[in-house]
């Protein structure tokens, strides 16, 4: 599955979600779905802005993690 790490770069930047939502051009709902790993997608547009006001790499935010059920295969 992939997780979406949104709120350890939010900690290391310092930036509330108020002020994210703001600089990304999305509403602190959908925000807040993205920073809870309840997204099921992600336009690379919204990721790309989350990238550029967060001064970091899709690779900071997405992290891939095996499923229980994977591993066991």
């Amino acid at each position: 599955m992939i997780v979406i790490n949104l709120d350890v770069m939010m900690a290391k930047r310092k930036i509330g979600l108020t002020e994210l939502a703001g600089k990304v051009g999305i509403t602190m709902a959908n925000l807040s779905i993205l920073k809870n790993n309840k997204a099921k997608a992600v336009r690379f547009e919204t990721l790309e802005a989350i990238c550029k006001a967060l001064d970091c790499q899709p690779g900071d935010i997405l992290e891939y993690v095996p499923d229980e059920t994977e591993e066991e295969e």
